[in-house]
Parts: structure tokens; sequence; C-alpha cells
């Protein structure tokens, strides 16, 4: 097991205290023969070589949604590509004592890094920052931690991000129309999470002049999605959109859809698993699209971790540093760009 480096324990501190958020996107190189040029960093191209060993703690609620599953998944694929990274996979838990509990343990192991994706942010904020300050390095994913000294970089979906795709789909569709009756299934109405979806979605049909006509909160689990679907329907006699925040529990959706003979709508699903995007290239259900909220996002993780106990930052960028905060795009798939994402995708 390697030794924790000076220049980690060092950035651990300083990074923390950093607010800089990078939104992944295209860039374009230029070259200039002004004195600025000197200023510009050279990216390190080496990154993807063998280099000393890391020895990476993973926990992740426990795998009762195929989400999750695929979280999992594929950190443990994307550690299996290097030969100097060890992945030590915790079991899943939604026991926030045991996941706590599990924290220790690598503290405890001396590991180099720690990639967590809490069952509870807050709950976890303090065991994260116990292992800042003994100079692990901790990468947070997808449900973020009450302080920023618990983690030295983040990476996240955009769930506002996810309600402004679905809504823009929707306008763009919509053709500038604006008598179309949208509805809404949303998930646990209670997460931050649900919220920022639905806030998403809200701003952005305003902008094209529509509005949620009728809107439900399931669980993000198959029942609920069925029970809360046949609930609208019931209520809606006619619909021109539904948007589904989850594509697990929109399998329930879609079973009462079926069940009540309804095919008049447009259906845009949330998170893009690889089940609705068959649906959408076959072209044979309501549904048209799905938008996604990336499962890669702790794969993203073991290679940040990586990146960051090897002193080294991304390859693509002029900083030197890996950035705080990395918040993953949140794009719409049809059967115009499926098989672009269909291979990434998770199983509901």
């Amino acid at each position: 097991m390697s030794t924790t480096h000076p220049r980690r324990r060092a950035s651990a501190v300083v990074g923390a205290l950093a607010a800089a958020t990078l939104v992944l996107g295209a860039c374009t190189n230029s070259s200039s023969d002004d004195d600025t040029s000197a200023a510009v960093g050279k990216s390190n191209t080496d990154n993807d070589k063998s280099g000393d060993k890391v020895v990476i703690g993973f926990s992740a609620p426990a795998a009762d949604h195929g989400w999750m599953g695929a979280i999992t998944k594929a950190a443990v694929a994307q550690a299996g590509q290097y030969d100097d990274v060890e992945l030590k996979v915790a079991e899943g838990t939604n026991d926030v004592n045991l996941q706590i509990s599990q924290v220790e343990t690598f503290i405890n192991d001396k590991v180099d890094a720690i990639v967590l994706l809490p069952f509870d942010g807050a709950a976890m904020t303090s065991v994260a920052r116990k292992a800042m300050d003994a100079g692990i390095v901790v990468v947070n994913v997808d449900r973020e931690f009450d302080s920023p000294f618990a983690a030295r970089t983040t990476v996240l979906g955009d769930n506002y991000g996810m309600g402004v795709s679905a809504g823009t789909f929707v306008c763009e569709d919509a053709a500038g129309a604006t008598d179309k009756i949208v509805t809404e299934i949303a998930g646990i109405d209670s997460l931050p999470l649900t919220q920022d979806r639905s806030q998403g979605f809200e701003d952005a049909l305003k902008a094209c002049g529509l509005d949620v006509d009728n809107r439900v909160a399931a669980e993000f689990t198959v029942e609920s999605g069925e029970k809360a679907a046949a609930n609208l329907l019931q209520a809606a006699p006619k619909i021109d959109y539904l948007w589904n925040h989850d594509d697990d529990q929109g399998v329930g959706v879609l079973a009462a859809i079926n069940n009540a003979n309804r095919d008049e709508f447009t259906m845009i699903g949330g998170a893009g698993s690889a089940d609705v995007m068959e649906a959408i290239k076959a072209g044979d259900s309501v549904l048209k699209a799905t938008v996604v909220y990336p499962s890669t996002q702790a794969a993203d993780g073991v290679k940040l971790a990586r990146l960051l106990v090897q002193d080294k930052a991304l390859s693509d960028l002029a900083e030197i540093e890996v950035p705080r905060q990395l918040k993953l795009a949140a794009p719409v798939v049809t059967a115009d760009n499926v098989d672009t994402y269909l291979p990434s995708a998770f199983r509901s």
C-alpha cells in the first residue's frame, strides 16, 4: 500500500476551501504566440499509464434499484481497467450506522482514497471528514455531504438539469403550441433531488408558455409508479406529454398505461435505463425520450481518486489540480441518438 503523500494532505485542506465548479463539456484548443501562452499548463497525457499502487475503499447503498446496482458495477469495472488500483468494496447498505462503520474500517486500514456514495449525505459527513483529516482522499458521489471539508472532490448528476432537459424536449416537440396538457410523475417529494427535477421542468416549460397540468409523486419503485400512474390517468382524461422522473418506477408507470389502454401522449423517461432506450429505439410505445442521470458517477469517482492519489490532474484541462466538483450533463436520448447512449445504460 502506498503511503500518504505530503502534497495529498495539503491539497485536501486547500482544495476543501475552494469553491470552483466544473460542468463537463466540449472544449477547443488554440495556439497563440503572445506571452500568455507561457502561463498555460502542459496537459498530462500519461494518466492511464501504470503508476504507484492506489488502494481505494468503496461504499454505496444497497443495490435495490437498477440505477444503484449499476453504480457499483461500473465502479468495479472501472477499477479493473487499472493494474495499479485495488478496490475494496463494502457491502451495499441502507443502514447509515453500518455505512459509517464501513468508512471507519477503511480509515483503520489506511486506504489511500475512499469513494463514497452516502445513503444519507448529512449523516455521513462527520466520518468522511474524519477520513480527510487522516490524509485519505475522499470522493463524494451523487448525494452531497453537509461540509466542503468532508471531500476533496464531488461527482454529481444534474437533477435540475434533468428537469430542464425534459421540459425543453416538450417545448421543442410542441413547436409553439401553448394548449398542450403536460403531466408529471415525480419521485419521492421530500427529497431535494425530486424538488430540483420538478423545478427545472417547470422553469423550462414556462419559457415556452406551458405548465404542469397534473402532477403526482411516486417512490422510485415499480409498485409506486404503477399506483401513481393509475391515479394520474384517471384524473387526466386527455394528456399530450408525460414526464416520469425515474425509469425504474417507469416500469410500473408503463404497466398502468397499458392497463388503461392509453396511447394518445408522448412519454419522457428519467435516468436512462437500457429498457427504456430499447423501447425508444423500437418505436412501438408511448416512450419517445428519456433524460440521462449517469450511472457512471462512481466510476468517475474511482478515476478521480486514482488521479488525486498519484498527484495527477485531468489531462484535457490546463488546470493542474482536479476540480473540486464535477457536474455531469443530463442529455435527452431519442431515436436519433439512442445508439450512442445505449451501451452505457443500466438495466431497470
